[in-house]
């Protein structure tokens, strides 16, 4: 009896050491875990600070800005190029590409500008430049020179990315802010634009288009955002080989077959390539590249009614004419805007007095223009007075 008590004993004491001995393991574990996360948020916090915490604009890799310029655009140009240099907080670097005759009025201008403003930016002037046994029909497309996005990527060989944007469009926020997308691209993604329409009862794509086109309503390429290395090495899907091909080998035989389908030139080429590389492009919101068609029916940018515009793009000449005031109005207080002058009385102000006389459907939508101008002049404001400061 006692040895068999004494077996029982030892039994159960047995049991209780195991249990014991689990217990305390997964004590052990579960603090050791607890640890790990612990440490693990302290870094993701201590990683956060540093990317909020301000940068010297010096120390960052310029913003590369791009535009092409024909005919009468010089003036048009350097207003899209003042807005930029205006309220960015980052250097810039301005690729012109011009017709030869107006070489001289953009250096010519630029190098007048006040220091404080010249020193955020350089620039180079490029010639028109098509591939020389299609020159002719690049040329014809469209609007003269506008197909000259198209061959960016192969012509700025050593530029990794670039921003461009048509002559008519105008920053109201630091053009950094739009830069930082390229930080927001997956592992497929070469470039970043805005949709066409927002709604497709008066989209143009979905209702007259007669080739292939991005999503419901196209995009519009007028603010375009390019990781120009990855253009250069992918190979994109196309429905005119079962063979993926390179940018360079894409264009002139999607020229050859949809020239006689196509109304907006390289816009519409750009939407049949990213129609078929849809996983290719980042969509970006309509107050990136708000133009006419987002207000002359009524607004119908949402993101613009909520933040303001950030990006504004008067297409269709009305920055010079009286058919939508209020697009007239911003390029009118930008152009006139001294550079070195005081931003909230000298832009904000003379052009929120200006919209109050536009009674348009977009004029009605007034608050949308000034909402961000507001934030972006105010700051300008402080750099204005610090500068000041420091004069004296």
């Amino acid at each position: 009896m006692i040895d068999l008590h004494g077996c029982s004993y030892s039994c159960k004491m047995r049991c209780y050491l195991r249990v014991l001995f689990v217990c305390t393991l997964l004590v052990f574990c579960s603090l050791l875990y607890i640890f790990n996360q612990l440490v693990s948020s302290l870094e993701r916090a201590d990683h956060q600070d540093d990317r909020s915490a301000p940068r010297d604009p010096e120390r960052l890799e310029p913003v590369e800005l791009a535009v092409v310029a024909c005919g009468s655009r010089l003036e048009e140009t350097l207003i899209m190029l003042k807005s930029a240099v205006l309220f960015s907080q980052r250097r810039l670097r301005f690729h012109i590409f011009a017709e030869d005759d107006l070489h001289a009025g953009f250096r010519q201008a630029l190098q007048s500008w006040p220091q404080r403003f010249r020193s955020k930016f350089n620039y180079s002037v490029h010639p028109i430049s098509f591939p020389s046994d299609s020159a002719r029909e690049w040329k014809r497309l469209f609007k003269p020179c506008a197909s000259q996005r198209l061959f960016l990527p192969l012509i700025l060989k050593q530029v990794d990315s670039v921003l461009y944007v048509d002559t008519d469009v105008l920053f109201l926020r630091p053009v950094e802010d739009v830069w930082s997308f390229l930080s927001r691209f997956n592992s497929s993604q070469v470039a970043a634009m805005a949709p066409e329409h927002e709604e497709p009862r008066i989209g143009w794509y979905n209702r007259f288009a007669r080739h292939p086109y991005y999503g419901k309503t196209g995009v519009n390429s007028g603010v375009m955002l390019m990781n120009m290395t990855r253009i250069r090495d992918k190979h994109f899907k196309n429905d005119l080989t079962a063979v993926d091909l390179k940018w360079a080998d894409l264009l002139m035989p999607l020229l050859h077959k949809y020239k006689l389908n196509i109304t907006w030139g390289d816009q519409d080429l750009l939407n049949i390539i990213f129609h078929h590389n849809p996983e290719s492009l980042l969509l970006i919101e309509c107050h990136w590249n708000y133009r006419p068609d987002h207000c002359i029916y009524g607004s119908n940018c949402i993101s613009a009614e909520q933040s303001g515009v950030y990006i504004l793009h008067g297409n269709r000449g009305v920055y010079h004419d009286d058919k939508q005031p209020a697009f007239r109005a911003v390029y009118d207080t930008i152009k006139q805007f001294p550079l070195d002058e005081d931003p909230v009385h000298g832009l904000l102000l003379p052009l929120e007095e200006k919209l109050k006389s536009d009674h348009t459907y977009c004029g009605r939508s007034r608050l949308v223009f000034t909402k961000r101008l507001r934030q972006s002049a105010t700051e300008l404001q402080k750099d204005h007075d610090r500068s000041r400061r420091a004069e004296v």
